[in-house]
């Protein structure tokens, strides 16, 4: 069995040699010290509340032999427990696959998908339609330098979805254990070993790229298949099940359809609409995206010990509510840029994304303001509308440039007037136009909420509404406006072969639920059919 010792505070300075020790302690007053076999962290994270007095949090893994089985309420005063198993129960049906089935996107949900799939000799096919890791890398290098955009291969479109040019985190909200089981492939794949403890762990987008191609590896050796540059254009249907799909390269007959699709697949969600697939609105945020030195974050949160070689770069979660509409920060990149990421002509639209060392000079994230269905008219066509209003904006106020608006927090306070970025550089690569008032590119409603949480964050991390943090707009894609319905099994409302996932679905937001939910829809494939094998 394996036990985890938990809530081990140490100061900074100390070595996981003395978490193991105290570790070893307290498990010897319930098990022989014959029976304590091998030990590892568990789990790391920062306790960071006593700026004078920052702590490291250990929990600490331990293989027992001991037959005997102390009673788990006693183990539980000395902050051990016993590691729950993370078993996933791998049903196969009866029904027989015709055809092999196909995965549209190859994001964390698709990847996911289709790599469980394969395991088990289902020989998926999955269709992208946008480019591989090397050749996406350089339509975005493109895009960045010249401001070239290529529709289908962009930071939204291609090997890996949004995610792989992003922080990388593989933090989520959820609480299921086959996140145990995302983040041991990917670190199967080549993520750093420290993603299997840190209480917060991320990737960046030097290792996801790797991780991607190697995923995509593991998928054609397993039997599966992979095709980049292919868009997904209509779907065929026959007596209430899918047959085949249309692409720009060729038609795929297939007995499966799942639709792993992202949150920006706005053509692909019209064609669907066509088909009445039934979709409905959903609520979503926008905002902008914030600037800080990252020297600045760090000693905001640690104080003096802010540059201790030991201590991650500081990184924060503030979330508060302006009446009834919430605002809140997102994708937080420590020591990151902000970076172009639209996927459509004539839009500007801004992401945030890092390297796995977090070593940028400035700070991001986004700051987003909840944008509910009564307020763009409650109907899905409206929600993308509703985003595209606003990258068209951002996309005039820039000079019709994919560069990007920008203005000081002192500005838009109106706390100062016509400031020009001095202190806090922009990083957005595709060049910036300062003194963008950024009340004339977001609806009232928004300004009026982020002003509300700038000021509420400001108490709860100072600095954080400083004059001259750094605003670029616009932040439009922070998760899918729409949820496209399906039932207990998985499968699409009136297509019992048709299976919506992952984020652009509505069923995921970020990297690991997205993931987790593409191996849901794995298993409930699975547990209707026998493989192809």
């Amino acid at each position: 069995m394996t036990y985890i010792v938990q809530n081990i505070k140490l100061s900074i300075e100390a070595s996981k040699d003395e978490a193991f020790a105290i570790a070893k302690h307290r498990l010897l007053k319930f098990f022989p010290k014959s029976s304590i076999e091998e030990m590892a962290i568990y789990k790391t994270s920062v306790d960071a509340r006593k700026k004078d007095h920052i702590l490291f949090v250990y929990s600490v893994s331990a293989k027992i032999s001991a037959d005997s089985r102390p009673d788990e309420k006693t183990l539980a005063k000395e902050g051990i427990a016993l590691m729950a198993e993370d078993v996933m129960k791998i049903e196969f049906g009866e029904k027989s696959m015709k055809e092999q089935p196909v995965i549209v996107g190859f994001g964390p949900c698709g990847m996911f998908c289709a790599l469980l799939l394969a395991k088990h000799g289902y020989r998926p096919i999955v269709i992208e339609r946008g480019a591989s890791v090397q050749q996406r890398t350089e339509d975005v290098e493109r895009f960045f330098q010249f401001g070239i955009l290529n529709p289908e291969s962009n930071i939204q479109f291609g090997a890996g979805g949004a995610g792989t040019f992003s922080d990388g985190k593989l933090v989520t909200r959820i609480n299921d254990p086959k996140c145990g089981y995302v983040l041991s492939e990917m670190h199967r794949f080549g993520a750093p070993d420290e993603i299997l403890y840190k209480s917060k762990p991320h990737v960046g987008t030097d290792y996801l790229k790797k991780v991607v191609e190697n995923a995509e590896k593991e998928i054609l050796r397993l039997g599966g298949k992979v095709y980049f540059n292919t868009k997904l254009e209509d779907i065929s249907f026959s007596d209430g099940k899918v047959v085949s799909v249309h692409t720009n390269r060729g038609d795929f007959p297939c007995s499966v359809l799942v639709l792993a699709l992202g949150h920006s697949a706005r053509d692909t969600f019209q064609m669907l609409s066509s088909h009445s697939i039934t979709m409905v609105p959903k609520s979503f945020s926008v905002g902008v995206r914030i600037e800080h030195l990252q020297e600045d974050i760090d000693f905001a949160l640690y104080g003096k010990s802010a540059g201790h070689p030991n201590l991650p770069k500081g990184e924060y979660n503030l979330s508060c509510h302006n009446g009834d509409r919430g605002v809140y920060t997102f994708c937080m990149c420590p020591g990151g840029q902000v970076v172009a990421a639209s996927s459509e002509e004539y839009g500007v639209v801004t992401n945030g994304m890092s390297n796995f060392r977090r070593d940028g000079k400035n700070a991001n994230s986004a700051v987003a303001v909840s944008v509910n269905p009564s307020d763009y008219g409650n109907r899905v066509d409206l929600a993308i509308d509703f985003q595209r209003r606003l990258e068209s904006s951002a996309y005039i106020a820039a000079g019709k440039s994919y560069a990007a608006p920008c203005q000081t927090m002192g500005d838009f306070l109106g706390k100062t007037k016509n400031s020009n970025p001095s202190k806090v550089i922009p990083s957005y690569r595709n060049g910036y136009v300062s003194m963008t008032k950024l009340d004339s590119v977001l609806p009232a409603f928004v300004s009026e909420s982020l002003k509300f949480g700038f000021l509420n964050f400001d108490k709860k991390i100072k600095g954080f509404a400083s004059n001259d943090a750094i605003l670029t707009g616009v932040e439009t894609r922070t998760s899918s406006p729409l949820r496209i319905l399906r039932n207990e099994d998985y499968s699409a409302v009136c297509y019992e072969n048709l299976y919506p996932c992952g984020e652009g679905a509505g069923y995921a937001g970020g990297i690991t639920s997205a993931a987790v939910d593409g191996i849901k829809c794995a298993l409930a494939i699975m547990k209707q059919y026998r493989p192809m094998d």
